[in-house]
């Protein structure tokens, strides 16, 4: 995003604050439930992983993950959906303590590093794809400014975990199509 697009961006936003007060659409607010929904779930499995991460760096990368991303968020989709007056999701999943070291458990009873960095690598994209997929039926100018944001975060983040999955060896060989 280069300093023009951000002073655009932020330009339509204090306009749209001052003239557009809508409520979020039904498509947006839907959008932004799903997000929410699935984000909480997320937590619960990302601190679940956490524990189990062996690898110093991916347990930072799955703490980042939970803290400034995923946490981060839904916090911004609830927080418009209230400003929409809209329903914010009532359930709440397990919080887990983020251990300061691995916990023992057997070896087949938990996940590897790289089967961890493989499922946070999943799990990603598929959040990627449902931020872009409420970006692409947003209206309001606030809540699509913020989705553009959480989901270039999300995508430098991810970058992050691929290096880390390219160094320590952690990706899989797919062969060279051949014509």
């Amino acid at each position: 995003m280069t300093m023009m697009d951000k002073i655009n961006g932020a330009t339509r936003m204090a306009t749209q604050m001052i003239f557009d007060k809508e409520s979020v659409s039904y498509l947006e607010a839907g959008a932004l439930y799903g997000i929410v929904s699935q984000g909480r779930f997320n937590l619960s499995v990302l601190e679940a992983l956490y524990n189990q991460a062996k690898d110093p760096e991916l347990r930072t990368l799955v703490e980042q993950c939970i803290e400034e991303q995923v946490r981060t968020t839904v916090e911004n989709c609830e927080e418009a959906l209230h400003k929409g007056k809209a329903e914010v999701p009532k359930f709440h999943f397990t919080r887990r303590q983020l251990h300061a070291h691995p916990l023992e458990l057997p070896s087949d009873a938990c996940l590897t590093d790289s089967e961890i960095a493989a499922t946070l690598g999943t799990m990603a994209k598929g959040s990627q794809m449902a931020i872009l997929a409420a970006l692409h039926q947003c209206y309001q100018l606030e809540v699509g400014m913020m989705l553009r944001k959480r989901l270039d975060e999300g995508l430098d983040w991810n970058l992050r975990l691929l290096n880390l999955m390219l160094n320590r060896g952690w990706l899989p060989h797919i062969a060279k199509v051949e014509h």
